[in-house]
């Protein structure tokens, strides 16, 4: 195999494949970005960890066709300190690969490409699109909910329920739950999958244009997106997802209308003396259109009154200040509507109008209660 390529853009093209290989990997194999040339002017670079699969084609100069298996984190290292425009990697018949560009040349083993891991195959796929601006700012909204160590795989994912005129898109770790809800001009049947973190992780980073169109197509154990002429590939997650919908308080014995970001502005103030050695719940206070905050941990103290809106009667209930903003940041309106029903029942934080968004916060129970 010989091709010849500009360097910096098959350096960028080849650190994106890279983001799917891991590290250290259960076959030798799976640490490398397999190369094949597939015709006179093209190469496709794949990279998988049995988990998720990036793939993609680039335009090259192929001087002799063939295929090889180079470990992504030296070839992408020796790739991002060549010192000319153009590169030229050239494997023989012993597997044995030079990079070279100007007077600058590496030697690099390749493994067997014909035993590469053969990628998933999509069967039975329904496709649908979005554009990528909308698909990037739900995951953006709504992954930071996701659990990192629920015994539950599952909900190391976020939930899609996909049905005519409707996206949404749900993360729950047992303490909150994220909720995004957006049109869509899709009119198939209704579709319901699990897909993991890591892969939506991915899937922000190779959309870059929000203007372009993400093609998703959704097979029975494994999902596609085609996005920024990348193919991601990844397994769903199985397993029965929580019914968040009995999650929701049955009832509300009061509204507050907040400013947003002051609402923030105010909880971000606490931080210097909540930290992950001095924990304390935030007490917030709500009651005559004013909301009274106060926290106290070994480190000091801190209170502040805000002005607000409350309809409804006197609640006075804690919370985690770290998840409070966390959907706070998520929220993309001036003001948001909170619903209480008590101090021990969950928070639920809405927008002014519409049903965009969705955040339940449960609360932490204060000490001198």
């Amino acid at each position: 195999m010989k091709i010849i390529c500009d360097t910096s853009s098959f350096t960028n093209i080849c650190l994106n494949v890279q983001r799917s290989i891991p590290a250290k990997a259960v076959l030798p194999h799976l640490e490398g970005i397999l190369i094949e040339t597939t015709d006179e002017n093209t190469v496709k670079l794949t990279g998988f960890d049995l988990d998720i699969a990036i793939m993609t084609t680039v335009n090259v100069r192929v001087e002799e066709p063939g295929a090889a298996v180079l470990n992504a984190k030296i070839f992408c290292d020796m790739l991002r300190r060549l010192p000319d425009n153009t590169v030229s990697v050239t494997c023989n018949e012993k597997n044995i690969c030079t990079i070279s560009s100007g007077e600058s040349e590496y030697t690099l083993i390749s493994l067997n490409p014909a035993e590469y891991p053969e990628l998933p195959v999509i069967t039975e796929e329904k496709v649908f699109r979005l554009n990528a601006g909308v698909l990037k700012d739900m995951i953006k909204r709504t992954v930071f909910a996701v659990s990192a160590d629920d015994g539950k795989t599952v909900h190391r994912g976020v939930k899609f329920e996909v049905r005519p005129g409707e996206i949404k898109l749900i993360a729950l770790d047992g303490y909150r739950l994220a909720i995004r809800n957006e049109f869509t001009d899709y009119n198939g049947e209704e579709l319901t999958f699990v897909v993991p973190a890591k892969t939506l992780y991915e899937i922000i980073k190779l959309a870059e244009n929000d203007d372009d169109v993400i093609e998703i197509s959704k097979g029975k154990r494994h999902i596609m997106f085609n996005v920024n002429g990348y193919r991601l590939t990844s397994k769903l997650l199985e397993g029965e997802f929580l019914d968040y919908r009995s999650a929701f308080p049955k009832g509300k014995s009061s509204t507050v209308r907040v400013n947003t970001k002051k609402f923030m502005d105010i909880i971000e103030r606490t931080s210097p003396v909540i930290t992950e050695k001095a924990r304390s719940p935030i007490k917030f206070i709500f009651e005559d259109d004013e909301l009274n905050l106060s926290t106290f941990t070994a480190l000091g103290s801190f209170t502040e009154k805000l002005p607000v809106s409350i309809d409804g009667v006197r609640t006075e209930i804690g919370f985690n200040n770290r998840f409070l903003l966390d959907a706070l940041r998520s929220c993309d309106t001036d003001e948001v509507l909170i619903e209480l029903n008590g101090s021990l029942s969950p928070a639920v934080i809405i927008p002014p109008e519409g049903d965009s968004f969705l955040y339940l916060i449960l609360p932490v129970r204060i000490k001198n209660e």
